[in-house]
């Protein structure tokens, strides 16, 4: 299951992308945020207040919401995947900013190059009668083709702006944004190539298990009815292991290398 931090610093970094205003909160895990008239739109699925607000020219109120990513916390909306306001939010990225394009901002008398990174956030699903999911965010340097793992948490430790800064220049990507996608989801596959299988093989178990229940209960029956292989197909919906990436958004970022944590590079 992603971890309930992961589930906070993504919603602070949603909705700070968004140019919602975070309000302060008694609790460390809470999320108070005024929303912005297109994503109240977005969010709250109040489409009769809105068309009376804009026939009548009233003032609009934007909603405020309060979410929180901790059970123990009682004041809030709890947030944790699998809740429909989390799902809500990660559907609504593709239409508000599939695509982004931002500049590191250096400090003054800092060397002027910037080099070109596609960075792509998305959400891995291991899926069988049980479910786990978690965000992941990979960024390649459109250059040498240096990864890095865990490219977004690297991202927020260094001051971005949407427009080029004075004095800097960008170099040319020698890899195409198409091919650099492609390089990141063999990345993706390689890394689901080498973790554990004991879900898959526990979830085999279980379907196994349930298999020959079922042929149990049918046992006396030959021909075989359909009701059988009903259930048989059933049952592989429900056992199968399987696993989803789901893509949430990305973007093009011109950063310097040099100010990164080397720690954080995993493959060229």
């Amino acid at each position: 299951m992603m971890q309930q931090a992961e589930i906070h610093e993504f919603l602070v970094n949603y909705f700070t992308a968004s140019g919602c205003q975070l309000l302060p909160v008694s609790e460390k895990d809470q999320i108070k945020v005024k929303l912005t008239k297109e994503m109240d739109k977005l969010l709250m699925n109040r489409p009769f207040y809105w068309h009376y607000i804009e026939n009548t020219g009233g003032i609009p109120e934007t909603a405020t919401l309060l979410l929180r990513t901790d059970s123990q916390t009682e004041e809030g909306e709890l947030i944790h995947f699998g809740s429909p306001r989390l799902h809500q939010i990660l559907d609504s990225t593709k239409k508000l900013a599939p695509f982004i394009r931002l500049y590191q901002n250096l400090p003054p008398h800092s060397a002027p190059a910037l080099e070109p990174w596609l960075g792509i956030n998305y959400k891995i699903s291991y899926q069988c009668d049980l479910k786990k999911d978690r965000i992941c965010s990979t960024g390649l340097q459109l250059i040498n083709g240096t990864i890095i793992d865990g490219f977004q948490e690297m991202l927020e430790r260094l001051d971005l702006i949407p427009k080029l800064p004075d004095y800097c220049y960008t170099l040319s990507p020698l890899i195409k944004i198409k091919s650099g996608m492609a390089r990141i989801e063999h990345f993706i596959e390689s890394v689901l190539k080498k973790e554990e299988t004991d879900w898959a093989e526990n979830a085999g178990k279980r379907w196994s298990r349930d298999r020959e229940l079922l042929d149990s209960f049918y046992e006396q029956q030959n021909p075989k009815p359909d009701t059988y292989f009903k259930e048989i197909e059933a049952l592989r919906d429900q056992y199968e292991p399987r696993i989803l990436v789901q893509f949430i958004n990305a973007g093009l970022f011109y950063l310097q290398s040099s100010t990164f944590i080397p720690g954080l590079i995993k493959d060229r």
